[in-house]
């Protein structure tokens, strides 16, 4: 038997067994495929990939839901705006429960779409503008007051002062949050105990820092630490292009100087 030959018979043992189900042939993508016992090839190899999420029309999209403009952006600015009020008055750390109970006080599926921390980090910007008043004004300032004296302390590990209290959304119940840079995070342990701290160390979530807290009568101080080289590859933008607001201690002096004022990014 020739080699041709060969090659039609078991062709059709293979034709018989794949349609009694004995075997199955993997599917290749639609430009893959054979026309007319030939191979088709794609006009451009391009093309049989998928497009990547960061097109025009993806960037268009989250805009719009985010601003409460698509289809499902109002419903989005609802439960941010009131998950907002939630974390606001009545303390709740966990922004994931809290949009679960804005969507569900509203009336809304489960499966409703839920707003980014981004979009409830406006809110809460709207928020204290239109009920904040002195009130939140004075509690900010003593906030960045406390977080200034646990970065004169720990002046030697450069900290720098983020989140709510340094971009000015915080509220009574946030933590002071404040990220430090040492090669040993049990250099920065150390250094609380010999000043007589008490701290509690919280769980690591990612591996890749210590998380240590401090319970003061302004609030918590959350202390990030993580290493010199982990601290210089930190993003500065966020996932929309913003730029993350990171005060070191002589900003912060400057920025209590006037109290009226808020960074911005």
């Amino acid at each position: 038997m020739g080699a041709h030959s060969f090659g039609r018979a078991m062709a059709g043992r293979a034709d018989v067994l794949e349609r009694s189900g004995v075997i199955r042939r993997k599917k290749l993508p639609k430009d893959q495929r054979r026309v007319g016992g030939r191979l088709r090839a794609s006009a451009d190899p391009r093309m049989s990939r998928r497009a990547p999420r960061s097109t025009l029309k993806f960037e268009n999209r989250r805009a719009e839901r985010r601003f409460g403009l698509g289809p499902d952006g109002a419903e989005r600015a609802s439960i941010a705006q009131l998950a907002a009020r939630l974390i606001a008055e009545h303390g709740i750390a966990d922004w994931s429960l809290a949009k679960r109970k804005a969507a569900r006080q509203l009336d809304l599926p489960e499966r409703a779409a839920l707003p980014g921390d981004d979009e409830i980090e406006a809110a809460l910007r709207d928020y204290h503008a239109l009920f904040g008043g002195e009130a939140h004004d004075a509690s900010l300032r003593s906030q960045r007051e406390e977080a200034l004296l646990w970065m004169n302390r720990l002046a030697s590990f450069r900290p720098l002062l983020v989140g709510g209290v340094a971009e000015g959304w915080a509220t009574e119940h946030s933590d002071i949050r404040i990220e430090l840079a040492a090669d040993d995070a049990k250099s920065v342990e150390m250094a609380l105990v010999n000043g007589g701290c008490t701290y509690k160390s919280l769980p690591d979530r990612n591996g890749e820092s210590t998380e240590l807290a401090i319970q003061t009568r302004r609030g918590i101080v959350r202390l990030t630490v993580r290493t010199h080289g982990a601290a210089r590859q930190l993003p500065r933008r966020d996932r929309h292009g913003q730029g993350e607001v990171r005060l070191d201690a002589a900003a912060l002096e400057g920025l209590l100087a006037q109290p009226q004022a808020a960074p911005r990014a």
